[in-house]
């Protein structure tokens, strides 16, 4: 491993609204986005495409198409090797269960982990945020179950902005392993940089919980 990558980790809503998220994400990772509409799949991905290419465009940034919706197409090697090369990775929204089947002990997530691990930018916006993290948290119910490991030993509950609700109060109870759980609004990300560690990003206010009680970022681990 040469250096570590940068981990983006946005609470949704990607590609509308407030557009800061994306003006950080370019400055980081360059102007060449592939985009993973993986858990979307089954929610118009191509349309998950062509709202991302709207919006780098406006940014003087390109999207490069990555069509990873099913399990044939993360054990592809053409798709792996174009993954592997990629200076920055954006993984969507859409369902967390199905991105972390599709991708998890894949050709493909092993060429992102590769990716990452020499210095490119990986992003997950709501579904692509809970699948990165482990444990993830189940989106039926709050609980906690396997995520794809990017990041360990914290949760992410996007479009949330940490205010108390069933479902939150429940993964916040079952937290009691030293799991943190991290909320995240839409348009709003929360980013490591090796150089700078922990911060956010954009108009919403992230929120770290450990133990049972709010905590600073500084308790987050570091990704790998």
């Amino acid at each position: 491993m040469s250096e570590s990558g940068t981990l983006v980790l946005v609470g949704g809503g990607e590609w509308l609204g407030d557009a800061a998220i994306d003006r950080e994400i370019v400055a980081l990772g360059g102007n060449e986005v592939h985009v993973l509409p993986t858990a979307a799949a089954y929610e118009q991905p191509g349309m998950a495409i062509d709202t991302a290419r709207l919006r780098y465009e406006q940014l003087g940034a390109t999207v490069i198409p990555v069509m990873v919706l099913n399990r044939r197409d993360a054990e592809s090697e053409d798709i792996a090797r174009m993954v592997a090369s990629a200076q920055t990775l954006y993984l969507s929204g859409g369902s967390p269960l199905h991105l972390r089947v599709t991708l998890k002990d894949s050709a493909v997530l092993d060429a992102l982990r590769r990716a990452f691990a020499g210095g490119a930018t990986v992003v997950g916006s709501s579904a692509g945020a809970m699948a990165l993290t482990d444990p993830m948290v189940d989106p039926r119910g709050g609980a906690f179950t396997t995520g794809l490991g990017l990041v360990t030993g914290m949760c992410v509950v996007p479009h949330s902005d940490g205010s108390p609700s069933p479902r939150l109060d429940r993964t916040l109870s079952l937290a009691t392993d030293g799991t943190t759980v991290v909320t995240i609004p839409e348009e709003t990300g929360l980013i490591f940089a090796p150089s700078r560690g922990w911060y956010t990003v954009g108009p919403g206010r992230v929120r770290v919980f450990r133990g049972g009680t709010e905590a600073d970022l500084a308790v987050l681990a570091t990704p790998s």
